[in-house]
């Protein structure tokens, strides 16, 4: 009987019993990013990509979000970039087929803005990285809107001749834009 106690205690401790689950509208959300190529903006899309949510507004302490990314999913409308960018001298699908971002940390500025804090993994590399978004949820809908600037070469993106900043600029700006349908 003891040991039943201990299970059930264990279980009601990994998920708090105010975090509100959310399913992400894939159809609907993008994640990508932007950065300057031969002084024009280039931007493009991960169209793999996978969100775990648990937010709840009124409980941050327990707030989480896992966001699995596949790098050989990004396009834009410059397919020889998008090749170059898949290869050993940009994300390196091969070696490192998968990037993550885990948010543990969020923090409600004022209004519908917030910031969430977590690691970003790129090319096996792991950097802490702060997304400041806005959020908006209406009954069981959500919509989150959020930016981050980051360096590419902080995680070995564009080595040999991509190293300088010219003709790529090293900050890149990650770009989320995600509505999603409260599940519990």
């Amino acid at each position: 009987m003891k040991r039943f106690a201990l299970i059930a205690c264990a279980l009601s401790m990994s998920t708090p019993a105010g975090a509100a689950q959310w399913s992400v509208d894939y159809a609907k959300s993008q994640l990508g990013f932007t950065v300057v190529w031969a002084k024009e903006p280039f931007s493009a899309a991960f169209t793999g990509w996978k969100a775990d949510i648990d937010f709840d507004p009124a409980d941050l302490a327990h707030a989480r979000a896992d966001v699995s990314i596949d790098p050989a999913s990004e396009k834009s409308d410059e397919p020889d970039f998008d090749e170059g960018l898949r290869g050993a001298l940009g994300f390196d699908v091969k070696k490192f087929p998968a990037a993550r971002f885990a948010a543990t940390r969020f923090t409600h500025k004022s209004g519908d803005d917030y910031v969430a804090e977590g690691t970003l993994t790129i090319r096996g590399i792991e950097r802490p990285v702060t997304l400041p978004f806005t959020l908006t949820i209406k009954g069981g809908e959500a919509h989150m809107v959020g930016k981050a600037v980051i360096l590419r070469t902080d995680f070995g993106v564009g080595g040999g001749p991509w190293a300088k900043p010219d003709p790529v600029a090293h900050e890149v700006t990650v770009t989320v834009d995600l509505l999603a349908h409260r599940t519990q």
